[in-house]
């Protein structure tokens, strides 16, 4: 007999199969294991390895974290190119500091951090999470194909003992077809629609993805000088070794970033480093350059946020005169989104 619409039951939802606890602790697990192998390769080569840092001199420390931080101006410029490129313009110091700070989440397991603190500070500022996020993703996506252009420099060394590099260069032509305005409208537009959230009216444009490309390309550039300073510490490097270091560490990234399930990748960088660094350097040579220029990442990482927080409220009369003229726009932008896509009045 069948059942009444009184009887029906309702299906409760399943319950995943794997818990988000469990899935916290497996990744906290992984990133013990990574530090583990870390420490016990390390403790067999530190002799080595606290003589080669102590080679290194303060000012080629000095440069060298100079240059890390020039190259994180040239990606901040790319993501507030691409933000601009989606809607009403956003003063630069308030973007500077969404993506400055937010991407100190990167430090902690799991990619999904990074994104969340941006979007988080962005809406703080009355910018709409799903543009926010939007960026985020084009200008990492765009940061692959940067990195795999710079990395096919160092394709024949970074390659030899890491065959398995390889299928990262099938996601160029991907990547670079993929960079189309009206392709990158459509996966936004998908991943927008995955989150129930309306989709983008404002279509990125050609000049915004070459723009983005550019800094992002100048980013990676810088790093490479970053590395170079450090290696010519040691040893004598030439124009050849510049590029080499560039490809290498563009490379680093991109792997560090597939490795979302480790902080800021961290080892995977590093390997990869040590890897391209071992035709010049012996492996606790590279080893040592390759600490101490995750060292320079993280010290850089924490000047810029800071830097940023500190003119934001040196300038915050200015910027909440540019952030009001800023909402206003938003709202005739976004007029007739639902009540909870609405644009909150700063303080």
């Amino acid at each position: 007999m069948g059942r009444t619409g009184a009887e029906t039951e309702v299906e409760m939802p399943r319950k995943p199969s794997v818990s988000p606890k469990t899935l916290l602790i497996i990744r906290y697990a992984l990133v013990i294991v990574v530090v583990g192998f870390a420490v016990y390769y390390l403790a067999g080569q530190w002799q080595d390895v606290q003589e080669t840092i102590a080679v290194i001199s303060w000012p080629s420390l000095a440069l060298s974290l100079a240059l890390v931080l020039v190259g994180l101006a040239f990606g901040t410029l790319s993501w507030v190119t691409i933000l601009n490129g989606l809607g009403p313009k956003v003063p630069l110091l308030r973007a500077s500091q969404v993506l400055l700070v937010g991407q100190l989440g990167k430090y902690v397991p799991g990619s999904v951090w990074s994104y969340v603190m941006q979007m988080e500070l962005g809406r703080q500022y009355g910018i709409l999470r799903p543009r926010v996020l939007v960026t985020a993703l084009y200008a990492a996506g765009i940061g692959v194909v940067a990195s795999l252009i710079l990395g096919g420099l160092a394709l024949p060394v970074v390659v030899e003992g890491h065959e398995w590099t390889l299928w990262l260069f099938v996601l160029l032509p991907i990547g670079l077809v993929c960079l189309h305005p009206r392709i990158m409208t459509w996966l936004a537009s998908a991943v927008l629609k995955l989150f129930r959230r309306p989709p983008l009216e404002h279509r990125v444009t050609w000049r915004a993805v070459l723009g983005a490309l550019g800094w992002s390309l100048l980013s990676y550039v810088a790093y490479g000088l970053h590395l170079w300073v450090l290696v010519n510490s040691l040893v004598d490097p030439d124009l050849g070794t510049l590029i080499l270091l560039t490809g290498a560490i563009s490379l680093g990234f991109t792997l560090g970033l597939l490795a979302f399930f480790l902080p800021s990748g961290i080892g995977v960088r590093e390997a990869i480093l040590i890897g391209a660094m071992g035709v010049l350097l012996t492996v606790s040579q590279a080893t040592a350059i390759s600490l101490v220029s995750r060292m320079l990442f993280t010290l850089g990482d924490l000047i810029a946020a800071g830097v940023a927080i500190v003119f934001v409220l040196l300038m915050r009369r200015r910027l909440a005169r540019e952030q009001l003229e800023y909402l206003r726009e938003e709202v005739r932008y976004e007029h007739g989104r639902s009540s909870d896509e609405s644009v909150e009045a700063p303080k």
